[in-house]
């Protein structure tokens, strides 16, 4: 058929070219993970987003990472190689060590998304480096996932991740309040930005204190 420019056909032939080009953009069917388009400002999604080290000993379950890092799973050290894939809405797919994790934030404990979460989880820069300037001590208490008076709020944090932060002073808060389990919590207590003791159950106290 000719299409006359101007004409109503050659704008319906324009439209329908259009949407055809714009599909095969997006990717064909079959559940593939396509990253999220309105919150990757930073976390760049081209399929490969962008790789960079653990800031913390990551807590897992499965192929499944702990946003609670519940201190009771076992832990991925921190400064591994983290590989982010794909961020679909609320889930992200990420590779460590050549095995596929996915992350999703629970929005009944949290209001951060996975951009959020992987924003301040995978750094650029390997902390394993600032980890050999700490005392032997503080050294040994981190990489065993464990506490240990005096530790500054970083270390504490490479230790044992993030805490749940559920009021507006944040991590300026003179306590942080982090999960053993999905049913149980303790709380890290600071004094002049060291810590200055472990609350909680006695038995879960012990296990993160490192001796």
């Amino acid at each position: 058929m000719l299409l006359i420019p101007g004409s109503a056909s050659s704008r319906l032939s324009l439209t329908i070219l259009l949407i055809a080009t714009l599909a095969a953009c997006a990717g064909g069917p079959g559940g593939e993970v396509k990253p999220e388009a309105a919150d990757t400002s930073t976390l760049r999604a081209t399929g490969l987003v962008r790789s960079g080290f653990a800031c913390c000993n990551l807590r897992y379950s499965g192929d499944q990472l702990s946003d609670a890092n519940y201190a009771q799973l076992p832990f991925i050290p921190l400064g591994t190689p983290v590989t982010i894939r794909a961020i679909d809405g609320a889930r992200a797919i990420v590779e460590i060590d050549g095995k596929q994790l996915s992350l999703r934030p629970d929005p009944a404990q949290t209001r951060e998304t996975a951009t959020q979460w992987l924003e301040r989880t995978v750094l650029p820069d390997d902390p394993r480096r600032k980890l050999g300037s700490f005392p032997a001590g503080v050294r040994s208490a981190i990489q065993s996932a464990r506490l240990v008076k005096g530790m500054t709020r970083e270390q504490v944090i490479m230790a044992i991740g993030y805490p749940h932060l559920d009021d507006k002073k944040g991590l300026d808060a003179p306590s942080w309040r982090y999960w053993w389990s999905s049913f149980e919590s303790f709380y890290v207590h600071w004094s002049r930005d060291k810590l200055s003791k472990i609350a909680g159950h006695t038995e879960t106290v012990n296990k993160l204190t490192y001796k």
